[in-house]
């Protein structure tokens, strides 16, 4: 589902400064401040320090990165009440978002390079599509509910569409989704006294051969699955793949919409291109039955995420004993196969014979001199040890006239 955001729609995701200050500190605000107080002060100062602004502004930049890490900290109810208890050590400031439109060509190519292989890159919205919206000032297309709309919309820019609902429309829940070929990121923005204000977004994600992202009002809890969390979590341990894949789910904080008009986005997050797209706003009284699944589907997830970190620990005591007796079992067989080695060895020299390996090594056999010789015929070249030699093809003396054996007898 959506993540919460600000005036750049970045929260947890920018990363802390070397020297962390307070978090109500940086954003001028106390500990009782409502959650609508600390979301003004943040969007002013988000503005304020934007890097779209401050482009030849290192300082800028640094307290931008700050007032977007106190933010996504007091935004979170969780980490809030973490931070208020145990201070950062109790926070996760792993994430880190960039705005496209500061980059620069070379830095661009590098930050699509690596999106491209897969590595998490988090960007933040432009600040001239917050200004056109905190000033009012961006045009903005009627889209009713039941309808669709198709349109191309640039790098680091902006579609606006205004979606009126009924009371009875909200009752039965909205869902508003987004399907394109390439990057984009679907906005939600409130209005407040001094204009509107971004409150929620939704990266789009790879789904096939589509990129899509959807907000859905239901009037009961829906999450979105943050990869950048789970990515981050495999980068330090490869071997948690499968368990921290579900780190990521994270509850959206607006569960439904009230009558009235709501203004939605479709911001272009390509590096390079324009983004083509598809919006459509539904009533959810339409779709019943996939409602009541989707409920369903969200509570088994949250319980298979809760199943996953016990099994985890379970796992790991498996494959720790696994490793041990393998590292056993691989000793255990190298000490038999060198027993059984040193037994044939031992056996083998149990002999009187001279192996071919001996011969070859021009070893002195152990065969006495005259018994080698009377086994040997022939070993002087003589013709009458070839003789002798060629009579040992024959069994029996058969006692032949003329043969050298009857004239030696005679």
């Amino acid at each position: 589902m959506s993540s919460k955001a600000g005036a750049t729609g970045g929260g947890a995701g920018a990363g802390a400064p070397a020297l962390r200050r307070d978090p109500y500190e940086v954003l001028g605000v106390s500990k009782e401040s409502s959650d609508q107080e600390i979301k003004t002060a943040y969007r002013k100062l988000a503005l304020k320090y934007h890097p779209d602004k401050n482009a030849s502004n290192p300082e800028a930049a640094e307290l931008f990165k700050e007032v977007a890490f106190a933010y996504g900290i007091l935004s979170d109810p969780g980490k809030r009440r973490q931070y208020d208890v145990e201070g950062f050590e109790a926070v996760d400031a792993e994430s880190m978002e960039v705005d496209l439109s500061n980059l620069g060509t070379v830095n661009t190519m590098f930050a699509a390079l690596f999106s491209k292989l897969g590595v998490p890159i988090k960007t933040t919205v432009s600040a001239n599509v917050l200004e056109e919206a905190l000033n009012d000032t961006m045009t903005i297309n009627p889209l009713p509910i039941g309808t669709s709309f198709s349109g191309k919309v640039d790098k680091q820019a902006a579609h606006f569409f205004s979606v009126s609902i009924t009371e009875e429309q909200a009752e039965a829940g909205i869902v508003v989704r987004v399907t394109s070929q390439s990057k984009f990121k679907l906005l939600y923005f409130e209005r407040d006294a001094s204009g509107y204000g971004l409150a929620l977004q939704e990266d789009s994600e790879k789904t096939g051969k589509v990129t899509s992202a959807g907000m859905y009002f239901l009037h009961f809890q829906v999450y979105r699955l943050d990869t950048t969390v789970s990515a981050l979590a495999i980068a330090k341990d490869p071997e948690a793949a499968f368990f921290k894949r579900l780190d990521g789910l994270q509850p959206c904080e607006v569960a439904e919409l009230k009558a009235g008009v709501h203004i939605f986005a479709v911001y272009g997050d390509n590096f390079f291109k324009p983004a083509t797209y598809t919006i459509e706003a539904l009533c959810a009284k339409a779709y019943q039955e996939t409602t009541v699944r989707l409920k369903e589907i969200e509570a088994q997830i949250l319980q298979k995420r809760n199943e996953l970190r016990q099994f985890e620990t379970e796992y790991r005591k498996a494959l720790a004993h696994f490793q041990e007796v393998t590292n056993r079992y691989n000793q255990e067989k190298q000490s038999v196969d060198e027993l059984l080695k040193q037994r044939d060895s031992i056996h083998s020299t149990f002999s009187v014979l001279r192996l071919p390996s001996d011969a070859s090594k021009g070893s002195t056999s152990k065969v006495p001199p005259e018994e080698s010789r009377s086994e040997s015929p022939g070993d002087d070249g003589s013709s009458e040890g070839k003789d002798k030699s060629a009579k040992k093809k024959w069994p029996f003396n058969l006692g032949l006239k003329g043969s050298d054996s009857n004239k030696r007898m005679a």
